[in-house]
């Protein structure tokens, strides 16, 4: 194992470190949903529609499957060497997507964009939690948090606006001044890792998990879309993915260095925030794709202006998250957040299930803050609760494996919640025809553009909008006893008091002598 920092950083040092992370991970988390509202002027400059969500899925992919090694790798060997690399791998990925000619390049570029931005996620975390100790990081985890949130709602804002006044290229070339002072300033200021010891690499283990992870998301993400969910592919997908799970849990067991260690699991407070940050991945990823469809469909607005109406989403989450940070910094316990964040989450995924046509802007502002608060609550703390309660020798891993969770939770989700969208509409506008018959064929639901469905006759659109707005408040609905789940197993999450120094040491709290229902 490196050395690391024995003592916090001077402040001033800390504070152009801290930019350069949130840089970093603000780049990776916008380009995981930035992409989205640019795809229909991306397939059409490209000619690739039969390969539209693969753009989305490469990056998905690539950067989840490859949260874990990169978590190891700076265990091993010192996290800024690799965290410079998933810079230079970020940036080049994004070069190669502004320049490519066809789908098939942008999807690879893609993947690669994706490895980088995996890399990005859990340095700046690991990075931070070497830094600075866990009472004191609270107040940079929260803003890690919002930073991570607010990229659900700014990357379709941002990529609306991108393509309404440039040219979609430019959704990647803007990565790349950021990315470069993101480099300088880490590599001016970041320590260097200490004194190497040789470590044997995991190879097994990161084949087995990257073979199970791939084989999972493409399940959930292409099932039921590119192929039926019974049909052999979705089948064969699920059944490897399973298959290569089990045989790295045996590999993991009887490796010297296992990349994701089976002893983390043995940890309660890992154990129980692997699956609150599962669930609330699950539900909160699953749900967040259909306010834009909501918004650009049943109320007409433009790319540009779905994001800007997502404001009040942001502010909630953005507010929470920072709240939390600073009260956990100045001695609160962090147990309770969690579970009222998961309570408050699954409050505003019902207030939103209820609404329609004619609910007005303000009602749906407040529930969208609502959401957002319950998100902001929840979404960084339990890193910091991870961290907190592992040794420095895991700090790393455990910190991949916290984002690696919430992560699969979150392409589940998705899927999930795309299938029941494909499944109810059809339901809702069978419902719809039956109250008021068309004397024309219903347009197809390929065609529903917020331009083309301005131009129907007004029966055929009350029902097609109708039909769009019940069901995605079924979508809505069925993720509220997602968000009870939510609240249930964060009742699960010990309270281990919160270290004052970088490292464990004797008059501090141990693990188990924490009382898990404080």
């Amino acid at each position: 194992m490196d050395t690391e920092l024995a003592t916090p950083m001077p402040k001033r040092e800390l504070y152009f470190v801290f930019g350069a992370l949130m840089l970093g991970m603000l780049l990776a988390a916008l380009d995981s949903t930035i992409v989205a509202t640019a795809l229909p002027t991306i397939v059409g400059d490209l000619h690739g529609a039969n390969h539209l969500s693969w753009v989305v899925v490469a990056y998905l992919l690539s950067s989840t499957v490859s949260t874990p090694l990169w978590g190891k790798l700076g265990d091993l060997h010192g996290r800024k060497v690799y965290f410079q690399a998933a810079i230079v791998l970020f940036l080049i990925g994004s070069m190669l997507c502004g320049v490519a000619h066809s789908m098939v390049e942008l999807i690879l570029f893609r993947a690669v964009q994706g490895l980088g931005g995996g890399g990005l996620m859990v340095g700046a975390q690991a990075i931070i939690a070497d830094i600075v100790p866990p009472r004191e990081r609270g107040r940079y985890a929260g803003f890690f948090g919002a930073t991570f949130g607010a990229a659900t709602v700014l990357g379709p804002l941002l990529g609306g606006f991108i393509v309404d006044n440039w040219t979609w290229r430019w959704i990647f070339f803007v990565n790349l001044p950021f990315g470069i002072a993101a480099l300088i300033v880490t590599a001016a200021v970041l320590p260097a890792a200490g004194a190497r010891v040789a470590h044997v690499i995991d190879y097994a283990g990161i084949i087995l998990l990257t073979v199970s992870a791939s084989a999972l998301i493409l399940f959930t993400s292409l099932g039921g879309t590119s192929f039926a969910w019974g049909s052999f592919k979705s089948i064969g997908l699920l059944v490897l993915g399973l298959a290569a799970g089990v045989a790295f849990w045996m590999i993991e067991r009887r490796s010297r260095e296992p990349v994701l260690a089976p002893r983390l699991f043995k940890n309660r407070v890992f154990t129980s925030a692997s699956a609150i940050g599962f669930v609330v991945g699950f539900a909160m990823f699953g749900a967040l794709t259909y306010l834009p469809v909501y918004f650009q469909l049943v109320r007409g607005a433009s790319p540009t202006n779905s994001g800007l109406r997502l404001l009040p989403m942001m502010i909630g989450l953005f507010g929470a998250s920072i709240i939390v940070g600073q009260l956990v910094s100045k001695g609160w316990r962090y147990r309770p957040f969690p579970i009222a964040g998961t309570a408050i989450m699954t409050i505003g995924l019902g207030l939103i299930g209820t609404i329609g046509i004619a609910t007005s802007e303000l009602t749906l502002g407040i529930y969208m803050f609502i959401l957002g608060t319950g998100i902001g609550l929840v979404m960084q703390i339990l890193v910091t609760a991870v961290q907190n309660a592992v040794g420095h020798e895991d700090l790393g891993a455990a910190t991949a494996g916290a984002n690696f969770f919430r992560s699969i939770g979150g392409s589940f989700g998705t899927a999930v919640f795309g299938a029941l969208y494909v499944n109810e509409l059809p339901r809702h506008l069978a419902s719809g025809l039956k109250g008021h018959p068309l004397s024309s064929p219903l347009l197809a639901p390929s065609l529903w553009t917020p331009k083309n469905l301005r131009h129907l006759p007004l029966g055929e659109l009350s029902v097609i909008l109708h039909a769009i707005s019940e069901t995605i408040d079924d979508i809505y609905r069925f993720a509220v006893p997602i968000g009870v789940l939510a609240v249930i197993l964060s009742l699960t999450l010990p309270e281990v008091t919160l270290r004052t120094s970088l490292h464990p040491i004797a008059n501090e709290v141990p693990m188990s002598n924490a009382d898990p229902l404080l």
